[in-house]
């Protein structure tokens, strides 16, 4: 009968007390609606970081390896400020191909295949700092392609197929701090390439230039660091730096300078430091430094000249301090105008850190071993003497057309006929100087 009374309440699904089942099922569903109560708080807690996360890709858009074949600026976010357009296929970049995006701060358009971009290609965008175009195949910066950049920390332009960077390319843009342009095959510095820029921090140049023009850097204004270095140049011209202006260092560095043109230095103003370290030097026509150039410091440090500066062809006037030494020098008769040069001023500590390249026996030795005394002066200095000096008793004869004095004026119109030969383009000149012994 208790059987069949249980059986019975157990078919009607009366709930009588003292059973346990019911109690067990109240447990069941208080611990479900826990677990609902904490998925619920974590779902927020996630939707809270997705919404998080998609602000943060509204100001960073990467768009790399995409096959883009143009700049898709239509479906930029307004806000984005920092795009990734690396590795795409868009061989152009249009005038004003960034408009409209005016919150942008950093762009890299690397490794594309870009071989052109238009003049103002960046405009109407103030806040862009940094722009890296790296690894494409562009070999021109044209006229006007980056101009009116303002306030930029960098543009990158290394790893390209660079050859030329054509006059006012960068005209009005400023304050940048950093203009890399390493790892080009860039062969010649044009006229006014960097005309118009201003308040630069480094400007550094790639290894290999052969040719850097009359004006080069003219309009070029407030530089911290300007670095050339290994060139191989046949001269380093008239009027290379004129124009240029307020240049915290200027360093020439590692490279083959060829002849030292006279007025090489005319028309550069205002410099901190002007390094010339480490080059090999063919001959120095003139290097003429004048209080007007207002260069507060020269290091003439490691050179090697293969040929000794003849009187008045170096000219310093007007520097603060300078540092001559670990130089290399012809020591033959044409040491004693080295030593009476401006860039020695007969000091001993001149002698004792600088070296001689020649004689062979001298070779690697400092000058200050030389017995001066034992080396007679040249044969022009010695004729220059004799014609300076009044005629009269004992008074030397007056030299022959054909003695040295000759030979200075027929090498000054060669000189005059190289330069000739080299501005207009003649690449079989080759410089032969006699020494006199």
């Amino acid at each position: 009968m208790v059987v069949n009374r249980a059986s019975q309440s157990d078919t009607s699904g009366e709930i009588k007390p003292g059973r346990q089942r019911p109690e067990k099922q109240t447990m069941d569903e208080v611990v479900m609606a826990e677990e609902i109560l904490n998925l619920s708080s974590r779902l927020q807690k996630l939707q809270s970081i997705a919404w998080d996360k998609q602000r943060f890709e509204e100001d960073k858009v990467l768009c790399n390896t995409g096959g883009l074949t143009e700049i898709p600026v239509k479906a930029l976010p307004e806000t984005v400020e920092q795009l990734s357009l690396s590795k795409n296929h868009f061989p152009v970049i249009r005038s004003d191909a960034f408009s409209g995006l005016r919150s942008l701060r950093k762009l890299s358009l690397d490794g594309n295949n870009i071989s052109v971009i238009k003049p103002f290609a960046f405009r109407g965008l103030p806040r862009l700092r940094e722009l890296s175009i790296q690894h494409t195949p562009l070999t021109t910066v044209a006229q006007f392609a980056f101009a009116g950049l303002q306030n930029l920390t960098a543009i990158l332009l290394a790893h390209n197929r660079i050859t030329r960077v054509e006059g006012y390319a960068f005209a009005g843009t400023s304050s940048v701090r950093l203009l890399l342009l390493t790892n080009n095959p860039m062969q010649k510095v044009e006229t006014s390439a960097f005309s118009g820029m201003t308040n630069v921090e480094r400007l550094i140049f790639p290894s290999g230039i052969r040719n850097v023009e009359v004006d080069a850097f003219n309009g070029l204004d407030t530089v911290g660091v300007i670095k050339m270095a290994f060139m191989d140049l046949k001269s380093l011209r008239a009027h290379t730096f004129r124009g240029l202006s307020h240049v915290h260092v200027l360093s020439i560095q590692e490279s083959d300078l060829g002849v030292i043109r006279a007025g090489c230095l005319e028309g550069l103003t205002h410099v901190g430091t002007l390094n010339v370290v480490n080059n090999k030097i063919d001959a120095v026509q003139q290097l003429a430094i004048r209080p007007a150039n207002r260069i507060r410091a020269l290091r003439f440090l490691g050179n090697h000249l293969l040929e000794t500066p003849r009187p008045g062809a170096l000219i310093i006037q007007g520097v603060d301090t300078m540092a001559v030494h670990g130089n290399h020098f012809p020591c033959d008769c044409h040491v004693h105008t080295l030593l009476e040069s401006a860039l020695a001023n007969g000091s001993a500590e001149f002698r004792a850190r600088n070296f001689c390249i020649s004689p062979l026996e001298m070779n690697g030795k400092p000058i200050a071993e030389l017995d001066l005394e034992a080396i007679g002066r040249c044969q022009e200095q010695v004729t220059r003497g004799n014609l300076e000096a009044p005629l009269g008793a004992g008074a030397a004869t007056p030299p022959h057309p054909s003695s040295s004095s000759h030979q200075i004026l027929y090498g000054q119109q060669q000189w005059r006929a190289l330069d000739n030969m080299e501005d207009q383009g003649d690449t079989s000149v080759v410089l032969h100087r006699d020494i006199h012994t």
